[in-house]
């Protein structure tokens, strides 16, 4: 146990630099922000999260969007696990056949105007699964994308700022 102590002591604590401005510049980029998402949706924005066969890489980058780290919430966005609540359906994964169906359903009970956005090398192009008998490969094969998000999995930063894209895409 000593060992590990004396480990501990020597090595610090390791962290990495916030990603987000300084704290002058933050307060007033989260408000524009924020007033960016009222003005173009009139609410605060809902996203419902499709997993349509991923391996999960994506799904934890997502989850780190909702720490303090990154604060999602801070900025108006929020998870919601309704379609009909959601103005914005954020999929990961090669669409697998299984999930076509349940992938259409869930885009057909999000209300107008509906956003798409497609997270992960597998929801953009297929990934290495690509098309076949058990997957359709990316999520434009199956529903009309907004933004697209390439990465495996990509950082949270580029995740939120896939989600701006397609929230300013559609003013």
């Amino acid at each position: 146990m000593w060992k590990i102590l004396r480990q501990i002591a020597r090595a610090g604590v390791p962290s990495e630099a916030p990603p987000f401005a300084p704290a002058a510049d933050d307060a007033a980029g989260v408000q524009r922000i924020r007033e960016e998402i009222l003005q173009i949706l009139g609410q605060a924005l809902a996203i419902r999260q499709v997993d349509a066969g991923s391996c999960n890489g994506c799904e934890l980058e997502i989850n780190a969007l909702t720490n303090p780290y990154y604060n999602l919430e801070g900025l108006g966005i929020r998870f919601v696990a309704s379609p009909r609540h959601a103005d914005l359906l954020l999929v990961t994964g090669s669409v697998s056949r299984n999930m076509e169906t349940a992938l259409r359903r869930t885009y057909e009970a999000t209300p107008e105007p509906r956003l798409v956005v497609a997270v992960g090398d597998c929801a953009c192009d297929g990934g290495i699964f690509g098309a076949g008998y058990a997957t359709c490969g990316a999520v434009a094969n199956v529903l009309p994308v907004d933004v697209v998000v390439p990465g495996c999995p990509p950082p949270p930063l580029a995740i939120m700022q896939g989600i701006l894209a397609a929230v300013r895409r559609r003013r």
